[in-house]
């Protein structure tokens, strides 16, 4: 048994019946994802920390959330590309030790300036990691248990949602607001040590030629998509700031779909999009991240604003939700939904349970007068539904892709999870938000500043049901988008399977045609030598 070696293609020197080290190599990724999807989400509990000790301004503390997203989001195709075409345990190496890097950079910053640099470099550490380490279970898993991988390597997402608040408030509980950086640093050493030692190298080596035009626009249209997305909710959907980013971002991404379709050896193979098993696991994936990150966003802001807990305390209540999802997909009980009953209807069922979730989380958990233990129901029904629809999408994607493209695949995955959950807190925000001022007649742009500009107490009881009416219509829309995405990604799946399944993509022109013509040309011929002997002998 032998690891595919910098020359060979991944496709071809995939690894037969797995790496004998994979179940620890796995436990050594999955621990590294886990990082870098904390890193989104616990900066959050220290804003009043970096407020007082950096001097930092509303809008410092906005860069430096959203320089991390942007930097990793823009980058994730190129980060997906490169790996497949220079090595994908050279660039899972290399994004470790970038992130590593920017982690002490940010733990020892002393201005705002320095913390939002810091932060750009470990986006680019982020990046790398988020695209190689699916790239990498991709390799070292044979078919019989890349699944079960998948669904592992999938629950470390649900972990790093909850998980966030939850590790930055224990923390900033016993030490200064660095020391949520530099708990970083030791995972990044021994993730490392781990890769260099046990990681086998893979790459495709068609196409060393870099793709430069192709990263620079990608890299553009992305960051400026994701920016909009970012900036809507602040300075209103219709602003020129948001205008502009958005349409810099529709140009760019359309320049680079056009470009890539003239060229031999493509960032992004753009016939993907001609696969219906490449659009509904795309489409199902969009969606659930999209409910998953707006209801979650939801949530956050009812535990706290509404039923009155401290941001710590609202994150222990979350906890059920991601601890069903370990507890599925550890067990193995998730990923067996998929192999019993196929990509399609295992899609259809874990969305519809979300959605169920959802819907569970408004009408249960919603209202002044809900209660935590009404919401309990919903978040186990939410995280089943995400033990059982995420890895078979997850699957479903690389699945679609060819071997020797797994980087860029991972990317296109991350890039989904980026897009789902800024879109899920952008749409759902905004629903929120249109519901509360129809409710009640205030100007105020956000509950506490509502509540501190009320004049009575029975005008404050008014703002808080309206707030929790909003909440609640939010959570439902949520639940209607997730049921009709599972629908559509469960008939569009179905049809890929009724056609065969069909390419991953279309024979592709140029050199590979070339490639292949000639290939089939010595078969012939070899064939028609055997033939000619066949008949001398007779």
């Amino acid at each position: 048994m032998t690891a595919p070696t910098a020359d060979q293609p991944s496709g071809a020197g995939a690894i037969t019946g797995g790496h004998p080290q994979r179940w620890l190599i796995l436990g050594v990724i999955c621990l590294a994802q886990l990082t870098v999807l904390l890193d989104n989400t616990v900066l959050s509990v220290a804003i009043p920390s970096l407020t007082t000790e950096l001097d930092a301004s509303t809008a410092d503390i906005q860069w430096m959330i959203n320089a991390y997203s942007l930097v990793q989001s823009g980058l994730l195709l190129t980060a997906g590309n490169m790996a497949d075409r220079y090595g994908r345990k050279k660039l899972l190496a290399l994004g470790l030790a970038l992130f590593g890097i920017g982690s002490l950079w940010a733990g020892l910053a002393d201005s705002s300036g320095q913390l939002i640099a810091a932060r750009a470099g470990m986006g680019i550490g982020g990046a790398l990691l988020m695209t190689t380490t699916l790239a990498v279970v991709m390799q070292i898993f044979d078919e019989s248990e890349r699944v079960k991988a998948i669904a592992l390597w999938a629950t470390v997402g649900s972990l790093g949602f909850v998980c966030g608040p939850l590790v930055g408030g224990f923390i900033l509980e016993h030490y200064w607001w660095g020391a949520i950086f530099l708990i970083n640093i030791p995972v990044a050493l021994i993730g490392l040590a781990a890769v260099i030692k046990l990681v086998p190298e893979s790459k495709n080596p068609q196409g060393d030629k870099p793709d430069l035009m192709g990263a620079l626009l990608s890299t553009i249209g992305m960051s400026s998509v994701v920016f909009a997305i970012i900036s809507g909710p602040e300075h209103g959907w219709f602003s020129a700031q948001v205008g502009v980013s958005a349409l810099v971002g529709v140009v760019f991404l359309g320049a680079f779909a056009l470009y890539e379709l003239r060229i031999p050896y493509p960032m992004l193979d753009m016939h993907f999009f001609q696969n219906p098993k490449f659009i509904g696991a795309v489409s199902g994936s969009l969606l659930v991240v999209f409910g998953m990150g707006g209801s979650l966003f939801l949530l956050t802001q009812h535990l706290q604003f509404v039923l009155g807990y401290e941001p710590l305390e609202a994150g222990l209540r979350m906890a059920p939700l991601a601890l069903t999802v370990v507890a599925l997909n550890v067990t193995g009980i998730g990923p067996k939904f998929l192999m019993k009953l196929g990509v399609p209807k295992t899609v259809l069922l874990g969305m519809t349970v979300v959605a169920l979730g959802l819907a569970s989380i408004a009408l249960l958990g919603g209202g002044t007068d809900g209660s935590y233990w009404g919401m309990l129901l919903g978040l186990f029904l939410f995280g089943l539904g995400l033990a059982v629809a995420q890895p078979a999408m997850a699957n479903a994607i690389m699945s679609a892709i060819p071997a020797e493209k797994a980087g860029v695949g991972a990317g296109i995955n991350g890039t989904l999870a980026e897009f789902g959950n800024g879109l899920g807190v952008a749409v759902l925000g905004a629903v929120l938000n249109a519901r509360f001022a129809a409710l009640v007649a205030v100007t105020a742009s956000s509950l506490p500043a509502a509540l501190a500009a009320a004049k009575s107490a029975g005008e404050r009881a008014e703002i808080q049901d309206a707030f929790a009416t909003g909440l609640q219509t939010s959570q439902l829309v949520g639940a209607i988008a997730v049921f009709l995405g599972g629908l559509l990604a469960a008939a569009l799946l179905r049809r890929a399977e009724l056609a065969g399944g069909g390419p991953a993509v279309p024979a592709q022109s140029g050199p590979l045609d070339k490639a292949d013509a000639d290939k089939a040309d010595a078969d012939k011929a070899e064939a028609d030598k055997a033939d000619d002997g066949a008949a001398q002998a007779g």
